[in-house]
């Protein structure tokens, strides 16, 4: 039995051995095909070009509309419905240019009175009714006139249109209400004449236009000229240069002409005044540079210097060539200027040049705060663009970066309704057409490469330009003089070292 139990179990087995095949290996697959090589991208080659800029926004310039009331009163307005805001504002067509020489600083000082009380309401409560409305009203007083107003609702318009007329037409000029202005007036020019860039405004403009000239003199006035002012002062002025023949309404916003017209009716309707626009002040000469004038700052680290001379009246043929030329010179950051001054000699952290122009002819002004120890190097470099305008003409690409530059910049004047309304009242201000912003576009878009480069020429000829310069008179007389660009100078801040007395 156990023999045959181990006989089936052996034959079993065997049979097992027999049929089991042993594994066969898996097949090879054959080995990839080679394939070409192609080296990794550089991931900074895209630096290498500079991104294309896309297609600009199409440039939108408001629309300004005027009319005029029987009284001789301006209305000008600029229509935006976006939003339920009006500015409302009036503009005067009298500002620091005209003020007595005897009385400088009587303007601001005079206008900034009709925010001090008016109709029955004193200083708080006309501040309360405003901010009842939930406005607050600005005030500015330039040297080609002043204007003042606010932002409201549209629902609310007609009672700012009420406050505005007691305002204009019923300020009441209070006695211990002109005190406390005085005061502050006061206060402001002693904080103002540490400041060396405002004494260094007040040295040019002297430089420029001359001492007694109607844009000769900062706004504020000095010291010793507001010290002398009295409230019958303040009123005289206001009375003298205001009337509906000198002022304008100006509304923006959420208005139509005729809507505007008719309030102006009903608020100035019966506005009565002798007051005329002034004519622009005579035009000043522009002699050649005889002398750098030296305001004394001792121990300041840094020199203000100012370089410039009379430019242009607004509405001259030569103001959009000119403000292309300037533009190229210092008027952005781009500019040689700039690019010399601050990127390449590392003098200053900015320079620029501006061309003011005003109802009259307005400074053309170059400007930087340099470091006190390259005060000679660094005005020598402003003499050298200066003088490079002639000797390497402006280039096509200069040209097409400062007229693209200044066509852009047009909108940021019109963002706001208060925008708008300082617009509005720059035209008043400066006589011009209301299309004038659509005729600036134009000029400058327009201007040829050959009138810029002629009026470049012209007025910005180095020894046409003079000179003012803030800062340690020590430091300055010894880097400047070698320069050889006019004698030496002192000048002493107008109504320095008079202590303002209390009123």
């Amino acid at each position: 039995m156990h023999r045959r139990i181990l006989t089936a179990l052996l034959t079993l087995t065997v049979s097992a051995c027999a049929t089991t095949k042993p594994a066969e290996p898996p097949p090879t697959e054959p080995p990839p095909a080679q394939q070409p090589t192609t080296p990794a991208p550089d991931a900074e080659a895209f630096r290498a070009t500079q991104p294309k800029p896309g297609a600009p926004p199409e440039l939108v310039l408001p629309t300004f509309e005027k009319a005029q009331l029987d009284n001789g009163l301006t209305v000008i307005i600029s229509t935006r419905k976006e939003l339920p805001l009006v500015f409302v504002g009036i503009a005067f067509a009298a500002g620091v240019s005209q003020e007595p020489p005897a009385k400088l600083g009587v303007a601001d000082l005079s206008y900034r009175m009709l925010l001090e009380g008016a109709g029955k309401r004193d200083t708080v409560a006309l501040d309360n009714a405003f901010g009842d409305l939930g406005v607050s009203p600005a005030m500015s007083v330039d040297p080609d006139g002043a204007f003042v107003g606010a932002r409201v609702l549209t629902r609310n318009v007609d009672a700012a249109m009420g406050l505005l007329a007691d305002v204009v037409l019923r300020p009441t000029f209070d006695a211990k209400a002109f005190d406390r202005r005085k005061k502050q007036q006061l206060g402001e020019l002693v904080r103002r004449m540490g400041d060396p860039n405002f004494l260094a405004q007040q040295a040019y403009y002297q430089a420029v236009f001359g001492k007694d000239h109607p844009y000769g003199h900062t706004s504020g006035g000095t010291p010793t000229t507001v010290q002398s002012l009295t409230l019958a002062d303040a009123k005289n002025f206001y009375v003298k240069n205001t009337g509906p023949r000198a002022a304008a309404l100006i509304m923006t916003g959420d208005v139509t002409l005729p809507q505007a017209v008719e309030w102006a009716k009903k608020y100035f309707g019966g506005w009565k005044g002798g007051a005329v626009a002034p004519k622009p002040p005579p035009a000043p000469p522009a002699p050649p540079r005889d002398q750098v004038r030296l305001v004394p700052k001792p121990g300041l680290e840094q020199t203000v210097v100012l370089v410039g001379r009379p430019g242009l009246a607004a509405g001259h043929p030569d103001e959009y060539a000119l403000e292309l030329a300037t533009t190229v010179f210092g008027g952005f950051f781009g500019s040689r200027l700039n690019m010399n001054i601050r990127e390449d000699k590392g003098y200053s952290y900015g320079a620029n040049a501006h061309l003011g122009t005003r109802l009259g002819v307005g400074p053309l002004t170059a400007y930087a705060a340099v470091r006190q120890d390259v005060t000679g190097p660094a005005l020598n470099e402003f003499i050298k663009e200066l003088s490079g305008l002639k000797t390497k003409p402006i280039t096509e690409k200069e040209l097409a970066a400062a007229r693209e530059g200044l066509i852009r910049a047009f909108p940021a004047a019109f963002e706001t309704v208060e925008g708008l309304g300082g617009s509005a009242a720059q035209l008043y201000f400066h006589r011009r057409p209301m299309d004038e912003f659509k005729k600036s576009v134009e000029g400058l878009r327009d201007a040829s490469a050959a009138e810029v480069q002629r009026v470049a020429e012209a007025y910005l000829d180095p020894a046409a330009m003079q000179v003012v310069l803030v800062g340690d008179p020590l430091v300055i007389q010894e880097q400047v003089t070698p320069l050889n660009l006019g004698k030496l100078t002192l000048v002493e801040p107008p109504g320095a070292g008079t202590a303002p007395a209390t009123p």
